[in-house]
């Protein structure tokens, strides 16, 4: 294609002696090309052949941006195509006695879709944790009752500066709505919140939602990896971490933001080659504030993951060279304008 358009840019100044001359020389190209591999096109279109490489693969990342962006004021307010918001209720189990089965728990999880979603197109998915003294309403809201970051999302969409994605809010609230403010329960529970997630949740989402998996089953939900993220402010930073350390066969990008969970870089490394998986595997995106009272313990723990570790954790300035970027806004502090602008520019990156 790319050798198509430049015979026919070429072709408006040349006569058509000269095209037929410059054709046949194309054509010697190309057969040449066909035998030698074509390394010499490889190398003179390197992010062309990656761009195409990333289509094939699924693998969307956008441009790492070299500072966040704010939200635009406008965004605030209803955007004219509007995404859905909609309640998923799903069956699991305590999560303390997860694996003895022995008291179920009806839960609820919120699954926006994005304006013109139909179930004839495939979509990646994005699984959003909440905080501490927080549940499944807190980030986007309800059907009924909407939050301002609902607005945000629509206008990305519509502006083309997200991808069309669908977005998945649940609660690792146990027992209680009110589990999440009792701060060393929550830490528990982040903990524990991977087996309810590819058992139960996972499944029941992307059973009734158009996503790239195939089937639900751990082959299925496995085989789909690429298409699906996890990232939460907070304690949603601490699952974030969790959901890293036990589901990398189930998810490739993470975005913590604003929570730590360990100042051991080489801890994080085990955790990722102990599943088996190396440094081309995932991605993360972390963003934090320098007022923030979490910024300087989750900064440590992103340069102690960056500084070694075996190489598992690579600073990124493209998709090329690194898996992680870390990006950090002066002044911001521990607060909800955080949470929506470190989310807001995460997923419009991935």
């Amino acid at each position: 294609m790319i050798i198509r358009l430049m015979i026919v840019k070429d072709g408006r100044s040349v006569n058509k002696k000269m095209k037929r001359k410059a054709f046949k020389v194309v054509i010697l190209y190309i057969v040449l090309c066909m035998v030698s591999g074509c390394g010499s096109i490889n190398e003179s279109n390197e992010s062309n052949t990656s761009e195409v490489n990333d289509m094939e693969s699924g693998q969307l990342s956008g441009t790492i941006p070299t500072e966040l962006e704010y939200i635009p004021e406008n965004y605030e307010t209803p955007a004219k195509q509007q995404g859905t918001i909609n309640k998923l209720t799903y069956e699991t189990w305590e999560s303390f006695s997860y694996e003895d089965h022995s008291q179920p728990l009806e839960k609820n999880a919120w699954v926006y879709l994005p304006y013109g979603y139909s179930n004839d197109q495939k979509y990646n998915i994005f699984y959003l944790s909440h905080g501490g003294w927080s549940n499944e309403t807190t980030i986007m809201g309800t059907d009924q009752n909407p939050s301002s970051f609902k607005n945000v999302v629509d206008h990305a969409i519509e502006d083309g500066k997200m991808q069309p994605m669908i977005l998945v809010f649940p609660t690792y609230n146990n027992t209680s709505e009110n589990d999440s403010s009792d701060y060393s329960l929550a830490l528990q529970l982040t903990d524990q919140f991977h087996n309810e997630l590819v058992n139960d949740l996972i499944p029941a989402v992307e059973s009734q939602y158009s996503t790239y998996a195939t089937e639900t089953t751990p082959e299925g939900l496995k085989a789909s990896r690429d298409h699906r993220g996890f990232g939460g402010f907070s304690m949603g930073s601490v699952n974030t971490w969790c959901t890293l350390r036990y589901c990398l066969d189930y998810f490739r990008y993470f975005m913590p933001m604003s929570g730590s969970y360990t100042s051991d870089g080489d801890y994080m490394a085990d955790l990722v080659s102990n599943q088996g998986y190396g440094p081309e595997d995932f991605f993360i995106f972390a963003a934090s504030g320098t007022d923030d009272f979490a910024y300087n313990s989750f900064k440590n723990q992103i340069n102690a993951m960056t500084d070694g570790s075996n190489d598992i954790f690579r600073l990124a300035t493209s998709k090329a060279d690194g898996n992680v970027v870390f990006l950090q806004r002066e002044g911001y502090s521990h607060d909800a304008t955080a949470s929506n602008e470190y989310t807001y520019n995460g997923l419009c990156f991935f």
